[in-house]
């Protein structure tokens, strides 16, 4: 059998699996419309009771009146977080470059340290709707727009990703051109974001998570028992390195080492989960501090077991094709292909459960592209179209301004995704171009909670020093990766096994190289955007930061007694009251010397 025939009779997408698969997108549709009804009996008993229609219509639509429960913000936000990115990549990168990756598990506790004492105290405190009003009070309205447009950049080169992904897993399984089922799907995430608002999202959310995680251990399971239990698959990842000890080189150019996976992976998921309106809006929409921190812990533990879970599923992957790499024979076109693969392989022959998995694939990427448009709707509405509009909206106003931005800005993702088609992995891909913005938003929120020092004009000229930065870099190593310039070695693999065949000879690839980033000659100088995409956005935070520490220390115009305390983290809160209650017990000089002369006379 030749390997294009293989293919086509791996795509058996039966009528049972598009049933289920339609099934999940009804019940979102369903959820939408339930809290549509919800919101309006809200809207008709506040005009009874006489409160602020827009106001209220907004922190209702937006942050669920913040009277949200753990149970379904947590689901939401391990689903938000775990999009279809997480689902394909993770496995993806385990298989090629082996569980060294895994370690940056270890930076997700620390992330939630930094969110617990540092961040979220300070946010939640201020009871803001858009995260990015805390840069207006903090600096000025100048930053608050900076901010918000980044997050907006962001949200651009995130969400047609995150579209695409499920896409792809379709593409595997049905053969369906990508550009055709995309659009059915958005349309139906669109419909249930623009009428249900956060309520929808969140509950949403937690079928979709439930769906997720069913669909993995579907395929987790059966493709272990498949390929003799899970002694089999560590011994094959061990016979190939793919189980490795943390990697304590100080090469910055080399894929996965220590010291990127924890510095930078804690910024990656600070700049994830700390600073984002999609991670903040829903903490914000818990009733108090101490409901928002059990979230934290609940959402880490969440996450760290759905990423145990995909990296053992990059390990089953390698184990079920040691001997017949399927990337190497085509059999999967894209990196981002061999889960899908996989899950045809195993439960092919299983009607309903092929559409099982593409549900939760869709679901991941639906829950992020939901969550995603409610908080870009909350952002235009705060930060552009009340600021810049000198009489308050209506209730009527408020309403079509939120559900015309899920409209329009849904549009705009589903036609980038033609960009996305060619531009590489997706998790790197990612990673890589987030970080164009999060890098000096990551830095002036950093700055903004933590140095007082730091000023309007020194954070101003930090965010754009390094939004200038990070656009060489990201755009440079993206070039050189899509050219070939820049290549990472892969683990071990074997086309020797194969039972079908393909173009080219079956050949042993037993290179046990390092992971290391290979330039076009062996003594090619240094260049800085080849350092690991892990450090893209700590290095944007630190220039942001250092830029804006010392422009604000050199212009001087910082009165640290008259920085809002409560713009600050708790332990630099203390030491700035410490400060000025020591400052006002020391009397001035001249009022000392007044004094004695009063004395004498």
């Amino acid at each position: 059998m030749h390997v294009e025939e293989l293919r086509a009779s791996l795509q058996s997408f039966g009528w049972l699996d598009y049933l289920v698969f339609c099934l999940m997108l009804a019940i979102c549709a369903v959820i939408g419309i339930y809290f549509c009804l919800q919101l309006r009996r809200e809207s008709r008993k506040q005009k009874a009771n006489g409160s602020e229609e827009a106001a209220s219509s907004a922190a209702s639509y937006l942050v669920g009146g913040r009277q949200m429960k753990i149970f379904p913000i947590t689901m939401s936000l391990i689903s938000s977080f775990i999009s279809g990115i997480t689902l394909l990549g993770t496995p993806t990168e385990v298989y090629l470059y082996g569980a060294q990756y895994m370690y940056i598990m270890g930076s997700l506790v620390l992330m939630g340290f930094c969110m617990y004492y540092f961040f979220l105290p300070v946010f939640h405190e201020l009871n803001l709707i858009s995260t990015y009003k805390y840069l207006e009070q903090r600096y000025n309205r100048s930053l608050r727009l900076f901010g918000s447009v980044m997050f907006i950049v962001a949200s651009l080169l995130w969400l047609p990703i995150v579209i695409y992904v499920p896409a792809i897993a379709f593409n595997q399984a049905t053969g369906v051109n990508i550009h055709i089922v995309t659009p059915i799907v958005c349309v139906v995430c669109i419909f249930y974001t623009c009428i249900g608002g956060l309520k929808a999202v969140v509950w949403t959310d937690v079928i979709q998570t439930l769906i997720m995680f069913g669909a993995m251990a579907l395929v987790l399971i059966k493709g272990t028992l498949d390929i003799g239990g899970p002694g089999v698959v560590w011994q094959k990842a061990q016979e190939t390195a793919r189980l490795e000890v943390p990697n304590f080189s100080a090469d910055l150019s080399e894929r996965y080492t220590f010291y990127s996976l924890v510095l930078g992976g804690v910024a990656h998921w600070l700049k994830s989960n700390a600073i984002s309106q999609n991670m903040i809006q829903r903490y914000l929409s818990l009733p108090t501090l101490r409901d928002a921190r059990i979230a934290i812990w609940t959402f880490i533990a969440g996450v760290l077991a759905f990423l145990m879970i995909c990296g053992y599923t990059g390990l089953l992957i390698y184990a079920t094709y040691s001997q017949c790499d399927p990337l190497e024979t085509k059999l999967a076109q894209r990196n981002d292909q061999l889960l899908p693969l996989l899950v045809m392989d195993t439960l092919g022959s299983y009607p309903g459960l092929p559409g099982v998995f593409v549900a939760g694939v869709f679901s991941a990427a639906l829950s992020s592209l939901s969550t995603g448009l409610n908080s870009l709707s909350a952002v235009v509405l705060e930060d552009f179209v009340k600021t810049f509009r000198k009489s308050p909206l209506t209730e009527g106003q408020t309403a079509f301004v939120m559900r015309s931005v899920v409209v329009v800005f849904g549009i705009i993702f589903v036609a980038l995704v033609f960009a996305v088609e060619k531009l590489g992995a997706v998790l790197q891909l990612t990673i890589t171009l987030s970080s164009v913005a999060n890098g000096p938003l990551l830095g002036i929120f950093t700055a903004g909670v933590m140095l007082p020092w730091v000023n309007s004009k020194g954070a101003l000229l930090g965010g754009f020093s390094s939004l200038i930065v990070m656009a060489w870099m990201c755009i440079s190593a993206q070039r050189d990766l899509v050219t070939g310039d820049l290549v990472y070695k892969r683990k071990p693999y074997s086309t020797m096994g194969c039972n079908y065949t393909f173009a080219g000879e079956p050949r042993e690839f037993a290179s046990l190289a390092l992971d290391g980033a290979i330039s076009s000659g062996p003594s090619a100088p240094f260049q800085l955007y080849r350092i690991s995409y892990l450090y893209f956005t700590l290095f944007g935070a630190l220039v942001t930061i250092v830029v804006a520490l010392v422009t604000s220390l050199l212009l001087r115009e910082t009165d640290l007694d008259g920085v809002d305390t409560r713009l600050l983290t708790p332990f630099v809160r203390r030491w700035l009251e410490r400060r000025r209650h020591r400052r006002s017990k020391i009397p001035d000089p001249g009022q000392k010397a007044s004094n004695k002369q009063e004395t004498k006379t």
